[in-house]
């Protein structure tokens, strides 16, 4: 990737995003993104339009729609038919345009529910997904068989990473659609405002998740851009996992918040461990560097 390649983001205005812009505009690329170009890419006409104009060398295809368990429940169809929608419309276009390489983002919830751990990129499609996210987790598993279909058929240098959950500043907060560490983020903040003498979150606490800072994450894609060119999967994470509940006591302490934590078990949990086997990364030459105490720290010291 010569600097001063022009490389195109598709994804939504998150921390994502902005991980990715950041990264690779600091690095001397000329980027854009379909966010804020304003481009629909559920419109297959002005994706071909604006491929034909601003004729992106590289492409990171991210997701469109996302979010945590209460978003995915509330609008399955919207998870899996805008992502799928997305993905077939980018992919082909990219293709049928000649761009040099695509790096396609998936989602660990790819992988089965009861998945073996830490989850390796050889456990794809072997058991059934996690039912509360399995719309927009068939839509991710579509867009890395399609990538290996046009890599096998027609040659097409794409390439697929599976990112643990990713953070970071800009990241959404909104409880009814963010991810689980930016649900609570805003809501400690909130309490801490209003002077609330508890905070309530869904399930039991018990599960673990393992977070990626979006800085860590753009480094590592930007990594994969210029080192991988193979059709099989590559983990992206940190290498670490923590309990829901020690990671709300975690984001308490770096905000300061004292009040009580209170779970709401009526709610469900979703998968009770998510841990990738980031040993295909590794032995590429990349690790992450930022631990999840100092993501959470700088995250609090930008909002």
């Amino acid at each position: 990737m010569p600097k001063g390649s022009s490389l195109l983001i598709v994804g939504h205005l998150d921390c994502v995003e902005n991980g990715l812009f950041a990264e690779f505009s600091s690095a001397g690329f000329e980027v854009t993104s379909s966010a804020r170009a304003g481009l629909d890419v559920l419109d297959r006409p002005q994706v071909e339009a604006f491929f034909a104009k601003q004729r992106p060398e590289y492409v990171v295809l991210a997701s469109v729609r996302s979010g945590g368990i209460g978003v995915n429940q509330a609008l399955p169809a919207e998870m899996i038919f805008e992502n799928i929608q997305a993905q077939a419309n980018i992919i082909d276009v990219a293709f049928h345009c000649g761009v040099k390489k695509l790096l396609f983002l998936a989602a660990s919830c790819i992988y089965p529910k009861d998945c073996p751990q830490p989850m390796a990129e050889a456990h794809f499609l072997t058991g059934r997904m996690e039912p509360t996210s399995e719309p927009y987790s068939m839509a991710k598993a579509a867009g890395v068989i399609m990538c290996q279909a046009y890599r096998k058929q027609h040659g097409f240098p794409a390439i697929v990473g599976v990112p643990a959950t990713v953070y970071g500043p800009g990241g959404a907060e909104d409880p009814k659609d963010a991810h689980v560490l930016g649900s609570m983020t805003a809501r400690f903040r909130e309490a801490i405002k209003a002077g609330a003498p508890e905070v309530s979150f869904w399930g039991t606490g018990a599960p673990r998740r393992e977070f990626i800072y979006s800085g860590d994450f753009a480094e590592a894609c930007r990594f994969l851009l210029e080192n991988y060119d193979r059709p099989e999967m590559v983990n992206i994470g940190s290498g670490s996992d923590i309990s829901i509940q020690d990671l709300a006591s975690l984001i308490a302490d770096v905000y300061g918040y004292e009040g009580r934590i209170v779970w709401d078990t009526a709610k469900p949990d979703g998968a009770l461990r998510k841990l990738l086997d980031i040993s295909r990364l590794s032995a590429l030459g990349w690790k992450p560097g930022v631990t999840l105490r100092e993501g959470v720290t700088i995250c609090a010291r930008s909002s």
